[in-house]
């Protein structure tokens, strides 16, 4: 496993692998779990290189606590690619991939940057899409690989890609659970046990939504904001049933596999987002 610390290293690597087809990319920002391994290792099947980004990108955390609290176990994540053959791994410094004093790009994604993240997390969605097309741009991957459990941002990158007229293949890959059905998250690292063990009402809400999709989304919808009323430790900042192709709210239900139910909460004071399709 190659490691690179500056795009003109990572560059000219991939650039004498003259003869190599196919080149997955996998962006993450480090404290890696199972679920950013199974994109390592789609990317893996799928490509000839797999490259994965290790960056926590600052333009897109509206929040400077959330941003310093962010885990960072460079040492563990390097272990885990290297027992997958992760082929590299770009690690660069702010200053690699901004100018200084750089702000975030201004994208316009219509209605799919509007609702929930977009709503709570102001200039995310434009700082999120500003270090993916730098990625993209330097990088010049086949396929990009994304998860599910970030819904949202993986229909913004999909859009991205098309805005800028990129070949590149957005792939989004299923949630990975725990055994309790938590979404494996970074964050989960912050959690207390106790707070592990609560979290894991967000998953039985959205098992309780799909088994009783016949109930209407008026009564789910009501339903789920109780059952997080009723455990204190909770602070619910906002479950949304969408439409899958724009990430606007609905009242009824779209065709199968076109909706999907979202929640965002805090627990602990970690923020925790999980979602399913139906």
């Amino acid at each position: 496993m190659q490691i690179f610390k500056t795009k003109l290293e990572l560059t000219r690597f991939l650039s004498s692998e003259k003869k190599v087809k196919s080149i997955g990319f996998v962006p993450t920002m480090g404290a890696l779990h199972e679920g950013h391994l199974q994109l390592i290792k789609q990317s893996k099947k799928e490509c000839e290189i797999t490259v994965c980004s290790i960056f926590v990108n600052p333009t897109q955390f509206n929040n400077a606590t959330d941003l310093a609290n962010y885990p960072n176990t460079l040492k563990e994540d390097l272990l885990k690619l290297e027992n997958l053959n992760c082929d590299s791994v770009y690690i660069p410094k702010v200053d690699d991939l901004y100018e200084e004093n750089e702000k975030a790009k201004e994208f316009d994604f219509g209605t799919l940057s509007t609702t929930m993240e977009g709503e709570f997390r102001p200039g995310h969605f434009n700082g999120m899409a500003t270090i993916v097309e730098k990625f993209f741009n330097i990088i010049k991957p086949t396929k990009a690989y994304f998860g599910q459990k970030d819904l949202q941002q993986l229909q913004i990158v999909k859009t991205l890609a098309k805005k800028i007229n990129s070949k590149i293949e957005i792939v989004g890959v299923p949630t990975i659970r725990e055994e309790s059905g938590l979404a494996k998250s970074s964050r989960n690292a912050l959690l207390t046990t106790e707070g592990r063990k609560d979290a894991t009402l967000i998953f039985e809400c959205l098992n309780y939504c799909r088994a009783n999709k016949n109930k209407g989304i008026d009564f789910l919808k009501s339903h789920t904001k109780t059952k997080f009323a009723e455990n204190k430790n909770f602070e619910l900042e906002y479950v949304e049933f969408v439409a899958l192709n724009t990430i606007l709210p609905i009242t009824k239900w779209e065709k199968e596999n076109e909706n999907a139910i979202c929640i965002a909460t805090y627990i602990d004071g970690v923020r925790l987002i999980d979602n399913i399709i139906l």
